[in-house]
């Protein structure tokens, strides 16, 4: 009886183990303009993480080098009013601070970035990972810091293209619904990713 017990029982762990990792997949959300956005719940939170996902026709090497080059940012996005570089080791690693225009009655955000960039010699795949530094730049009184924050470009070369994955996380620190901000949020890879093809394309 015992025996039979711990096998439910453990079959039941096994169970909720399958589904928690099941529940951890990418969602199909939409596709616009050939880029396909999904999105999963941030572990342990109810925001959401987005991704998107597009071919481009050029090359993995050069969407890479347009990515890693944080002195060219003229196709970022546009409720960026301001970015100062404040280090740059090309194809290694980069720190900025950046603020973002809000609307009002919200207040500004700000975040200070540090990226590194890898490239596997053997798949050719590029990755760039942007996570917020800590302590390297003064707080302005009148802007809110965020503090919470995650952008993962990955590109693989495809035959006479590039296959791009921009994963993208943020909390505005705002006092909104998590359905609300997640609504907000949601269009931020397409839009960013749409910039990109616009720019290496053209």
């Amino acid at each position: 009886m015992k025996k039979n017990w711990l096998s439910v029982f453990t079959m039941m762990l096994s169970l909720m183990f399958t589904c928690s990792l099941f529940s951890q997949n990418w969602e199909f959300v939409k596709e616009k303009e050939g880029i396909k956005l999904y999105s999963k719940l941030e572990t342990g939170r109810n925001k959401k993480i987005f991704k998107g996902v597009t071919e481009i026709s050029v090359s993995a090497e050069k969407v890479f080098s347009v990515l890693e080059d944080v002195n060219h940012t003229e196709w970022w996005d546009e409720n960026i009013s301001q970015i100062k570089v404040l280090q740059y080791e090309k194809n290694k690693k980069a720190q900025y601070h950046l603020i973002y225009d809000m609307p009002w009655p919200f207040k500004d955000r700000d975040l200070t970035v540090d990226v590194t960039s890898t490239v596997n010699k053997t798949s050719g795949e590029f990755r760039l990972v942007g996570l917020p530094s800590k302590g390297t730049f003064a707080k302005n009184k009148d802007m809110i810091r965020i503090k919470d924050y995650r952008q993962v470009w990955t590109v693989k070369p495809q035959k006479n293209r590039a296959h791009v994955e921009l994963e993208f996380f943020l909390d505005p620190d705002e006092k909104l619904p998590d359905w609300l901000l997640n609504m907000v949020l949601i269009d931020s890879p397409i839009n960013t990713i749409k910039s990109l093809k616009r720019f290496v394309e053209k």
